[in-house]
């Protein structure tokens, strides 16, 4: 699980990045590498939107997940 915890984390900086440069400069880079409106571009949005529902649903299972671990 906490492999799948990093993964999430990752596509959510992907987004948050990918956001503040569609708030300060007008710059969408998913649609800009991987093309405005494909597939692959719909897919990374996707993607992006489950891991913040991931994030948000299991963020006291991934605290204790890590802290475990840390404690270890």
């Amino acid at each position: 699980m906490k492999n799948l915890d990093v993964i999430m984390a990752i596509l959510l900086v992907v987004g948050g990045l990918n956001w503040g440069l569609v708030g300060f400069a007008n710059f969408d880079l998913v649609a800009t590498v991987l093309g405005a409106g494909t597939v692959l571009a719909k897919v990374v949005y996707i993607l992006v939107g489950i891991s913040a529902l991931y994030q948000a649903v299991q963020w006291k299972a991934i605290q204790r997940r890590w802290v475990a671990t840390a404690q270890a």
